[in-house]
């Protein structure tokens, strides 16, 4: 199998995934899953494609992560995983839909607007 690459996105985080097959090994910017996601939590999200096909083992994922916090880089990840998985066989679209992990998350940060300290914070209002 050639390899296969997608691009997930959330938040400021950039995820460009690399598929191949193999023994389910996951790299990210030259580092095991391990290493650069420490919480079980964040490791759980990016395995969680695999986990839903039931194809835990039989692909590799070399990714390069930018930008964004790191649960957002996680969730960035899972995308691009679900995408490049979907260039694989098309017939995973239901089930990878039906969890939701082929919907880009729209919400980004607000802008900061004129005389205002934040978004939509305000500054104290004075009547005198």
């Amino acid at each position: 199998m050639e390899v296969l690459n997608a691009i997930g996105r959330r938040k400021a985080a950039i995820a460009r995934v690399y598929l191949r097959s193999g023994k389910g090994n996951i790299t990210i910017n030259n580092r095991k899953l391990e290493d650069y996601f420490t919480l079980t939590q964040h490791q759980y999200i990016v395995k969680q494609p695999f986990a839903t096909l039931g194809k835990l083992e039989e692909f590799d994922v070399k990714a390069n992560l930018e930008g964004g916090g790191i649960k957002g880089q996680a969730e960035a990840l899972r995308l691009g995983i679900a995408r490049a998985l979907l260039k694989v066989d098309p017939e995973f679209r239901a089930s990878l839909k039906a969890q939701g992990f082929l919907t880009r998350d729209p919400r980004i940060v607000e802008r900061k607007k004129p005389g205002q300290p934040g978004a939509r914070k305000k500054f104290q209002f004075s009547k005198r």
